[in-house]
């Protein structure tokens, strides 16, 4: 049997395998997605200056969700970040899951950023 403990060293071992070959610029900066079991979390990462861009999270006061960790706060995190994002001028992003299969809620930000103006 897989422990949660396994199953998430498991993703962090694919998430810096697959953080060796993606890397955010200024121009188009990295949007990376973390979803624990309560909270989901989106943020614009320039990796060559080191900079968070633009982040949105389910914990931002200014969301006001019924429950934070289902399908419907991932689409309002994309919908957030992807407004965020083109207030500071992104229009094209990358897209980093985060190690995560690209279903449930990952999917729905991502359908969700796309919907409000982020091309990935």
């Amino acid at each position: 049997m897989i422990t949660k403990a396994d199953k998430n060293a498991v993703r962090r071992k694919r998430h810096a395998r697959v953080r060796t070959r993606l890397s955010g610029t200024e121009a188009r900066p990295r949007l990376n997605v973390f979803r624990s079991n309560k909270h989901i979390y989106a943020q614009l990462i320039d990796d060559v200056n080191g900079v968070t861009l633009a982040s949105a999270s389910t914990l931002d006061k200014e969301i006001n969700l019924d429950s934070s960790s289902n399908l419907d706060a991932a689409v309002k995190i994309g919908e957030l970040v992807a407004k965020r994002a083109v207030e500071k001028g992104v229009k094209t992003v990358i897209f980093d899951r985060g190690g995560y299969l690209y279903h449930g809620r990952v999917k729905a930000l991502a359908d969700a950023a796309r919907e409000n103006g982020l091309e990935f």
